[in-house]
C-alpha cells in the first residue's frame, strides 16, 4: 500500500523555497563583508577624507550588518559608520557614496526589525539613484524593495525591474542571481513554467562566466519539475545538484536541501530504499545546524518512506525526536505531526490511537478535507486508508469517490492510481470480484503509463549515470588516498630511519654517557682520597696550631713573669739607693715594663694571639699610672679612643709612646698641685690610618726649651718608637702641650673584631 507525506508537491516545494530563497539573500550580503574589521579599522584611520574613505566606511558598516550572530550592538555600530559615510559623502559631495549610504541605512532598518523605516529609505534610494543616473544602485534599490512585496506578484515585479539594469551594467554574475531568485519567486506563486524558464536562463548565464556553485540552480530546477509532476528530470536535477555540492564540497544546509530533493525524487518514483538512505543523508546534516524547519521537514517525508516500508516503530521514534529536540508551536507543523502519528498507529494496528488522529484531522480540516483545497488529496487518501483498515467501507467508497474526482481534474496519475489500487482491496474484501477486477486494471494501466516503458529507462539511465560518476569519484577517491597513503608510507620510511638513526645517536651517547661516568667515578674516588689525605693534613696542622698557640700563650705568659720579676727586682733593689734621680730612673723603667707587661697579659689571656685591643689597652694602662702618681684629685683623663686591634709589633712601642706621654704630663703639666686635664685620643682618618693624640692643657713648653733638652730618654724613646711603626711625630705648645703621632695600622695579621 502506498504511503505519500501530508505536504503536497507544491506545499513541499513552497516551504523549502521559501527557507532557501533566505539563505541565497544571506550568502550574497554575507559575500560583500569578508574583510577583517581590524583591518577596515586600520585603513580607515590613515586615509584621507576622500570617497576611499566613504567605501571603507561603508564596507566596515556592512560588515556588522551581516556578521553572524549578530547582537543590537552590532546593528547599532552599523547605523552608527553608515551615518559617518552619510555625512562625509554629504561634505564631498559624493553621490555615490550617500546613495549607498541611504540603502544600507534601509537594510539596517529591516534587520532591526523596523519595516516602516526601511521601505521609506528603500524608497528614497530608488528616488536618490534615478535623480543622480546611478545605475546599479537603482537595480540594488529594485531587489531591496522586493523584500517588502505583500504579495509575491509584487516582489517579481521590482526583481524584473533590477534585471534590465543589470544587463544595461554588464554585470552577468549579478544578473544571473536575480534570474535565479526571480525564478524561485514564480515557482512559489505557482508559475511553474515562468519560473523553470529563468531558472535554466540564469543557469546559462552562470555557465558563461564559469561559475562553479551551480548546486543552488539545480536544486530549485529539481524543486520546479517535482511541482510539474515531472519526477524523473526532478531526480536527473537533484542528482546534479548533489554531484556539484561534492565537487565543491558544500557542507552547507544547502547540502541538506539537496539530498531532501533528491530522496523526495525517488519516493515520487517509488524507490524507497534510495529515497531513505537520502532523507537520512538530509536530517543529519540538518540536525548538525540544529535547524528545526529543515528537520522537521525532512523528518516527517522519513517517517513516510519508513511507514511505506511497514518500519512504524522507526517512525514513532522519530517523531518522539523530533517533539523532545526540536519542538514547533506552528499549527500547520501540529496538523503534519498528527497526520505522521496517524500513518504511523495505522501501520502498527493501534487502531484505537490511529482513531485519535483521525478525529484530529477532521477536526481542523473537515471530513472530506473541503478546508484546504492543496491539501484535499493527501488527507482523502490517508482517511480512505483508516477507512479500510477500520472496515467502515460506507464512509471508505464516499471518501474513494471524491479522491478518484479530484485526481481526475487536477491530472495527478499517481494519485489516481494509489485510489483504485484502494479500491480493489475493499471491493476484494466485500466479495465484489467484478469491480475489483476493473479497479485493479484501472491501477496496473496508470501504473504502467507512469514507471515503465521511457520514463522507466530514463530512471534507469540517470541511476546508472549517476552510479558510474559516483564510481569514478570513488576511483578519484581511492587514488588520492593511494597518493596520500604512499606519501604516509614515505612519511613513515623516513620516520623509521630518523628512529633507528635516533636510536643509535641515543646509544652511542648512553655510552659516551657512560664512559664520562666512568671517567668521573674514578676521578672522585681520586678527588675522595685527595679530601683524605687533606683533612689528614688539616687535622695535623690543627693540631700543631693549637700546640703552637698553647706555646705562643706559654711565651706571652713567661715574658709577662719575667717583666713582672725585673719590676720586684728594681723594686727591691730602690730600697738600697738614696739617690734620687737613680731613683726616677728605676721608677721610669718600672712604669715601662709594666706597660709591656700589660700588653702580654692580654695576648696570653685572649683567643687572639696576634692584635691587641687598644681601647682596652689605653684603659688599664691609664688606671694603673692613675694608681701610681694618685692624680685623682688634680688630674683628670679624658679617653676617646675607638675599638682599634694593632699587633703586637705596634701595640708595645705604642704603649711605650703613651707610658711616656702620660708619665711626663703628671710630673711635668702642673707643677704645685695644678688642675687640670689629660685627653688621649686613638681614631680612624680614614682606611688603615689612624691618628693618636696626647694633650694636655698644663703649663706646656717652656720658651727657652732647646734641642738639648728634646735629646732627653724619653722624648728620644718617643720619636724613635713612632719612627718603629712607621708614624710621624709631632709635638707643640696648644694650650698646653700636644703630641700627634699619626701611622698606619698593620693588617699582615689581621684579625676582625668579631673573631678576637
Amino acid at each position: 500500500m502506498n504511503f505519500s507525506p501530508i505536504i503536497s508537491v507544491k506545499n513541499h516545494v513552497h516551504a523549502l523555497l521559501t527557507v532557501i530563497l533566505f539563505l541565497l539573500v544571506n550568502i550574497s550580503i554575507n559575500a560583500q563583508s569578508k574583510e577583517d574589521p581590524n583591518v577596515l579599522k586600520n585603513k580607515i584611520a590613515k586615509a584621507e577624507s576622500n570617497p576611499q574613505k566613504v567605501e571603507l566606511l561603508l564596507a566596515l558598516s556592512n560588515y556588522y550588518l551581516t556578521k553572524i550572530g549578530e547582537e543590537k550592538s552590532d546593528l547599532d555600530n552599523a547605523d552608527l559608520i553608515n551615518t559617518q559615510a552619510r555625512l562625509l559623502s554629504d561634505r564631498l559631495r559624493y553621490k555615490l557614496g550617500k546613495g549607498k549610504s541611504i540603502l544600507l541605512g534601509a537594510q539596517i532598518y529591516r534587520e532591526k526589525g523596523d519595516s516602516e523605516n526601511a521601505l521609506k529609505k528603500a524608497n528614497e534610494a530608488l528616488v536618490y539613484s534615478k535623480k543622480n543616473n546611478l545605475t546599479e544602485l537603482q537595480a540594488d534599490a529594485y531587489l531591496e524593495l522586493s523584500m517588502y512585496g505583500e504579495s509575491l506578484d509584487e516582489r517579481i515585479k521590482y526583481k524584473e525591474m533590477a534585471i534590465p539594469l543589470f544587463i544595461k551594467l554588464g554585470a552577468k554574475a549579478k544578473q544571473a542571481s536575480v534570474l535565479k531568485e526571480t525564478g524561485e519567486l514564480n515557482l512559489m506563486n505557482g508559475n511553474e513554467e515562468k519560473g523553470l524558464a529563468l531558472l535554466k536562463e540564469s543557469l546559462l548565464l552562470y555557465q558563461s562566466i564559469k561559475f562553479t556553485h551551480l548546486q543552488g540552480v539545480y536544486n530549485l530546477l529539481s524543486e520546479g519539475y517535482t511541482q510539474t509532476g515531472n519526477f524523473v528530470e526532478s531526480l536527473k536535477y537533484a542528482l546534479l545538484a548533489e554531484k556539484i555540492a561534492l565537487k565543491v564540497r558544500d557542507s552547507s544546509l544547502q547540502l541538506s536541501a539537496i539530498y531532501n530533493h533528491v530522496g523526495m525524487a525517488y519516493l515520487n518514483l517509488q524507490q524507497k530504499n534510495n529515497s531513505q538512505e537520502y532523507f537520512y543523508k538530509g536530517l543529519e546534516i540538518a540536525k548538525k545546524y540544529k535547524d528545526t524547519e529543515y528537520v522537521r521537514t525532512i523528518g516527517e517525508n522519513l517517517c513516510s518512506v519508513l511507514i511505506l516500508s511497514n518500519k512504524g516503530k522507526e517512525a514513532l521514534k522519530l517523531v518522539k525526536e523530533m517533539q523532545v529536540n526540536f519542538p514547533s508551536s506552528s499549527t500547520e507543523r501540529q496538523i503534519k505531526e498528527n497526520y505522521i502519528l496517524l500513518g504511523v498507529y495505522r501501520v502498527l494496528k493501534d487502531n484505537e490511537k490511529a482513531t485519535v488522529y483521525y478525529n484530529k484531522l477532521v477536526a481542523y480540516y473537515g471530513k472530506n478535507a473541503e478546508k484546504k483545497a492543496e491539501n484535499r488529496m493527501q488527507i482523502l487518501r490517508i482517511f480512505a486508508r483508516y477507512h479500510y483498515q477500520l472496515k467502515n467501507y460506507t464512509d471508505l467508497y464516499q471518501v474513494l469517490n471524491r479522491l478518484e474526482s479530484l485526481a481526475t481534474a487536477s491530472n495527478n496519475g499517481i494519485m489516481l492510481s494509489d485510489s483504485y489500487l484502494i479500491w480493489f482491496k475493499a471491493d476484494s474484501s466485500r466479495g465484489k470480484y467484478l469491480d475489483a477486477i476493473k479497479h485493479y486494471q484501472l491501477y496496473k494501466n496508470l501504473l504502467d503509463s507512469i514507471y515503465k516503458g521511457e520514463k522507466s529507462k530514463q530512471i534507469n539511465s540517470l541511476q546508472v549515470e549517476f552510479e558510474t560518476e559516483k564510481k569514478d569519484r570513488n576511483i578519484e577517491l581511492l587514488t588520492q588516498q593511494a597518493k596520500v597513503q604512499q606519501i604516509q608510507i614515505q612519511k613513515d620510511t623516513v620516520v623509521k630511519y630518523v628512529f633507528i638513526g635516533s636510536v643509535l645517536v641515543l646509544i652511542l651517547f648512553l655510552l659516551v654517557l657512560y664512559n664520562s661516568f666512568r671517567l668521573k667515578k674514578k676521578k672522585n674516588e681520586e678527588l675522595e682520597i685527595q679530601r683524605q689525605q687533606i683533612n689528614e693534613q688539616n687535622e695535623l696542622n690543627k693540631k700543631m696550631l693549637i700546640e703552637k698557640e698553647w706555646l705562643l700563650k706559654e711565651i706571652h705568659h713567661r715574658v709577662k713573669n719575667n717583666l713582672q720579676i725585673v719590676i720586684s727586682l728594681l723594686n727591691t733593689q730602690s730600697a738600697y739607693l738614696d739617690n734620687e734621680d737613680a731613683l726616677i730612673a728605676i721608677q721610669n723603667s718600672q712604669h715601662r715594663m709594666h706597660a709591656m707587661s700589660l700588653i702580654h697579659q692580654k695576648l696570653y689571656q685572649s683567643d687572639n694571639l696576634a692584635n691587641i685591643d687598644m681601647s682596652w689597652y689605653i684603659h688599664e694602662l691609664i688606671n694603673y699610672m692613675k694608681e701610681c702618681f694618685d692624680t685623682d684629685k688634680n688630674i683628670h683623663f679624658v679617653l676617646e679612643v675607638e675599638k682599634t686591634y694593632l699587633d703586637v709589633a705596634q701595640a708595645v712601642p705604642m704603649g711605650l709612646i703613651i707610658n711616656e706621654a702620660i708619665n711626663n704630663a703628671i710630673k711635668y703639666a702642673f707643677p704645685e698641685d695644678r688642675k687640670g686635664e689629660v685627653r688621649i685620643v686613638l681614631k680612624n682618618t680614614g682606611e688603615n690610618n689612624y691618628k693618636l693624640q696626647i694633650a694636655d692643657n698644663g703649663v706646656g713648653l717652656p720658651e727657652d726649651f732647646e734641642e738639648t733638652e728634646r735629646d732627653s730618654l724619653g722624648m728620644n724613646l718617643m720619636i724613635g718608637l713612632s719612627d718603629q711603626i712607621d708614624g710621624v711625630f709631632e709635638m707643640k705648645n696648644d694650650n698646653g702641650l700636644k703630641i700627634t703621632i699619626t701611622f698606619t695600622r698593620n693588617t699582615e695579621f689581621e684579625v676582625t673584631a668579631e673573631n678576637s
